[in-house]
């Protein structure tokens, strides 16, 4: 059984994932926080982004920059300017809604028809000011992507590690978005994260390294838990791609509400080097090593939201069975995502025998596995519950027996099965 948004999202906010932004003052639309397992399983899965994208390269490079930057960067990137979408307004209820995501001419909030007005651009740029007066020179904007702060490191990075060509800038950073009408929970918010690489190519040579990370980017899917059969690739079409793309693969995903993007792996050519080149006066250019022309280099981007794979992963591992004749529901996590790796608890937390144990258990664990949960809140069954839902692969029981023999309980998630295992193999069995 697939779950629904409303699935998803009633369990984000019960275990302690994401809740809504403001929400005493009745939230914020399109901001959300992450509470703190959703921080584990975000960090996790930025890590496992890190360790093959990045760690595993030798030519990639990571840098973290500021968010704020000088107005310039987006004058010459094409943002101040073009960065839009088509904005409509309806006349009886006043909403404001983007064009391309309505079908004919009726109100979607308010079921009116022939209310909606004709289409105008709307930048969804964030402005704002530094300095003590909001006017033309304090101008700046939030960044709506973190690409152009690596396009301005180009250089910095080339002079001070001179790597060889092709190589990647990575970064892990920051986005604002002032939608039109955010929805969909995590999928279109205003305030983002973004996993982003510039790998930066001979002209000549692009189209090998875009179908490497092609391939490269389905074995990662794979490895974060989503299903090859849910995942799809859209060539996109010349007239849909942006100005700056020569080709554009939408790697896109079925979530509950319908296939959506989810990472797009576009082909930017020469496009952002060369403006900034223009812009600044500075040389983007790169001398290759063995003193042959120079030129300035071609750009494959491959860029995916955090909380679009966050959502991805919930989705694909929310599950529901049956056990016992009850309702089931569980996370079927990979284990190095999981928020936690294991969970430890006395059989009763009214025997301060077995609470002592189950104290050394859960430290012991701590130090060799680590992302360990003490749970000792209701029965062992509202136990197993509450850390399936959590998405926790194993929990260990610390029960009479322990006592006598140094075994424990360790139950797996996904199959329910219990067996008994010695405290001295705990680490190597989890």
């Amino acid at each position: 059984m697939s779950a629904s948004l409303e699935d998803i999202v009633s369990l984000a906010k019960r275990r302690g994932f994401v809740y809504p932004g403001s929400e005493i003052y009745g939230g914020l639309a399109g901001v959300y926080d992450y509470g703190p397992l959703g921080v584990r399983l975000k960090r996790n899965i930025q890590n496992a982004w890190l360790k093959f994208f990045v760690d595993g390269w030798d030519d990639m490079y990571q840098i973290d920059a500021a968010i704020l930057m000088n107005k310039k960067v987006w004058e010459a990137s094409g943002h101040a300017s073009g960065f839009n979408d088509p904005l409509v307004e309806c006349s009886n209820c006043h909403s404001r809604l983007r064009a391309d995501h309505i079908e004919g001419d009726k109100c979607p909030v308010c079921g009116k028809e022939g209310t909606l007005s004709e289409p105008r651009q709307f930048n969804m740029m964030l402005k704002t000011f530094l300095g003590p007066l909001e006017d033309e020179n304090g101008l700046t904007y939030l960044p709506p992507e973190t690409a152009q702060s690596i396009f301005v490191n180009f250089k910095n990075v080339v002079d001070s590690f001179y790597p060889d060509m092709p190589f990647g800038m990575a970064q892990i950073g920051k986005a604002f978005r002032n939608e039109i009408s955010p929805r969909e929970f995590l999928f279109r918010v205003r305030e983002l994260e973004l996993m982003e690489v510039e790998y930066f190519v001979h002209p000549d040579k692009w189209e090998e390294s875009f179908e490497k990370w092609r391939k490269d980017v389905h074995i990662f899917f794979k490895k974060v838990g989503l299903p090859e059969d849910m995942v799809h690739e859209l060539e996109v079409p010349e007239e849909d791609r942006a100005h700056y793309s020569k080709r554009t693969i939408d790697f896109e995903f079925d979530f509950p509400f319908g296939r959506r993007e989810l990472l797009g792996l576009a082909y930017r050519g020469d496009y952002d080097l060369k403006r900034h080149q223009e812009a600044s006066g500075r040389s983007m250019e790169y001398r290759p090593k063995d003193g042959g022309e120079t030129f300035i280099p071609h750009v494959i981007e491959p860029s995916v939201g955090v909380g679009r794979l966050f959502l991805a992963i919930l989705s694909a591992a929310y599950t529901e069975d049956e056990v016992e004749g009850e309702k089931r529901i569980y996370l079927k996590l990979p284990s190095h995502l999981a928020p936690v790796k294991v969970a430890v608890s006395p059989l009763l937390k009214n025997k301060p025998e077995l609470v002592e144990k189950a104290k050394e258990v859960y430290k012991m664990l701590q130090k060799e596995v680590g992302n360990v949960m003490w749970d000792d809140n209701g029965n062992i069954g509202k136990r197993y519950r509450r850390q399936d839902e959590i998405g926790t692969p194993y929990c260990v029981t610390i029960d009479f027996q322990t006592l006598e023999d140094d075994t424990v309980t360790v139950r797996n998630r996904d199959t329910t099965a219990q067996e008994r295992i010695k405290i001295t193999a705990l680490s190597s069995n989890l």
